[in-house]
């Protein structure tokens, strides 16, 4: 039997999840700046297993616009290299013997604008995400009243609880997005 305290609080978790995710998936969005997180996402063929690739490297930021790869394991270096170049980050790593050099291109005006759509695009999924949680809670509330496990007035009081939670997460969102297409405006 579930509560109206149960629904917003799954409805709560729902929410935070959806703003996590966010963080990782604007995190992936490049700027000028290197950042290690940006080859994250980067899976290496180790003896056969996809490997994430900072656990067969050492990862570093050799200056402000590169990062620098270590392999662990020497014949493990062109794997690596061969990774990133293939990853969709449009990046050209450099084999200098032990370790690989991925410098960061600077970015265009053009490609600038580009990166500023994905923002908005990952915000407003993650507000969709966000108002089907709150969908889905206000229907778990309207069947609680339905089967007489709630009265109208709680269920009222649980909706706007939901409702302030969403402006919340919402208005998180469009702080997280606004912080990343100002940092990628910013040359």
């Amino acid at each position: 039997m579930s509560t109206p305290q149960d629904t917003k609080k799954s409805a709560e978790q729902r929410m935070a999840k959806t703003i996590d995710a966010l963080k990782a998936n604007l995190a992936k969005v490049r700027t000028g700046r290197a950042h290690t997180g940006l080859l994250d996402s980067i899976q290496v063929d180790y003896y056969g297993n996809p490997t994430p690739l900072s656990q067969v490297a050492n990862l570093t930021l050799v200056d402000a616009r590169t990062i620098g790869v270590t392999p662990y394991e020497k014949k493990m270096v062109a794997v690596v290299e061969k990774a990133i170049r293939e990853s969709d980050l449009g990046l050209n790593p450099a084999n200098s013997g032990d370790l690989i050099r991925v410098p960061m291109p600077a970015l265009t005006e053009e490609r600038r604008k580009e990166l500023v759509k994905v923002v908005k695009g990952e915000g407003e999924d993650a507000k969709v995400a966000v108002r089907n949680a709150r969908r889905d809670a206000n229907e778990a509330l309207k069947k609680m009243v339905k089967d007489k496990t709630i009265s109208e007035d709680d269920e009222r009081r649980a909706q706007d609880d939901v409702q302030k939670m969403t402006d919340k997460a919402v208005a998180e969102i469009d702080k997280l997005t606004a912080q990343k297409e100002s940092e990628l405006l910013t040359v």
